[in-house]
């Protein structure tokens, strides 16, 4: 079996700091290698990846702002398309513009959906139903207009994250600096809390930073700037809880399974995906509000950390995601 995997190419793959949709492309491309499997990755050139590699560009729009996004997004999906042949299967972790390519050429896409950034877009997807085999991050994140094969959770090597059963006592908010992840609601729980908050992410949202953020920051609420691999796992394992106070329905949170696996419990707004990644006073909370979220933090002595760990492990390996994949794979080619 010969697979190409598309990753975005916003950043490499996997990301140095920031890039859940690179990360997820590279664990799937090194997961496969390891099963034997031809893989040939299309992504930045600067990427790493024990599989073939494909680029048209060396390093990605967003970490070289003199690139058209567009222009290279272009360039880089017609750079596979016009290999398509030299394929069994296609697996776009690309969002909705491979999609216009699929009905012109033989090899058969999968598609991984990793969220709708509007429902706007939702009619590409539509449109391409019959072809497009659709597979889902979480129960939560589908759309009634769309035909799903499978829901195959985001997996992760395990092998990064070091258990701690031994937390230090600060709170920690992991992710994007942006109204929709909750960064001012998790300083708000933080402060109520009496707790020390250490804020780790790329800030995605200037003026929301300046204006909610930044107004903020004291020696017990801490901004660490955006967290590299061996900064994360630092912070992670020694953190009493991760707080993710998000305020939109997130398809799926990447910082949530982490913390877990470092046996670090989540105390989560209880919305999109969070009920999927979360068991409720068994790895963290499912929570509506700050008021409740306070509360959590006061209950948080009653998570077993290493409980976290083994839910983490067993749900969200990159393992468990590249064998739910490879079935899918040999599913769609056995039509």
């Amino acid at each position: 079996m010969k697979v190409a995997v598309l990753a975005p190419v916003a950043w490499r793959t996997p990301p140095r700091h920031y890039g859940p949709w690179e990360q997820v492309a590279s664990n799937i491309t090194e997961g496969l290698v390891k099963l034997g499997i031809d893989v040939t990755l299309f992504a930045t050139g600067d990427s790493v990846t024990a599989g073939k590699l494909y680029s048209v560009c060396d390093t990605g729009y967003e970490e070289d702002r003199t690139q058209d996004a567009k222009v290279l997004e272009c360039m880089h999906i017609s750079n596979l398309v016009e290999r398509a042949g030299d394929f069994d299967i296609i697996h776009n972790n690309f969002d909705f513009l491979p999609l216009t390519y699929s009905a012109l050429v033989k090899t058969p896409f999968i598609t991984t959906i990793h969220g709708f950034s509007s429902p706007r877009i939702i009619p590409v997807y539509k449109k391409y139903n019959p072809v497009g085999h659709y597979v889902s991050i979480s129960n939560a994140d589908r759309s009634p207009e769309l035909q799903y094969l499978a829901t195959v959770y985001n997996g992760l090597n395990i092998k990064h994250f070091e258990f701690n059963n031994e937390p230090k006592d600060y709170l920690l908010y992991f992710g994007r600096i942006h109204p929709d992840k909750g960064t001012a609601e998790a300083i708000a729980i933080a402060k109520k809390s009496k707790r020390r908050l250490l804020i780790a992410g790329l800030v995605q949202d200037d003026a929301y930073f300046r204006e909610r953020i930044e107004p903020e920051l004291s020696p017990a609420i801490v901004y660490m700037g955006n967290a590299g691999s061996n900064q994360r796992n630092e912070l992670l394992k020694n953190a009493f809880a991760l707080l993710h106070p998000i305020n939109f329905d997130e398809p799926f949170g990447m910082s949530v399974a982490e913390a877990m696996l470092c046996g670090t419990p989540v105390i989560a707004f209880n919305r999109g995906s969070m009920p999927e990644l979360i068991r409720h006073e068994k790895t963290g909370f499912l929570v509506n509000n700050i008021e409740e979220a306070v509360e959590a933090v006061e209950n948080l002595k009653y998570i077993q950390r290493k409980a976290c760990q083994t839910w983490a492990s067993t749900m969200f390996s990159a393992e468990k995601m590249v064998d739910g994949y490879l079935k899918l794979y040999k599913k769609i080619l056995a039509k």
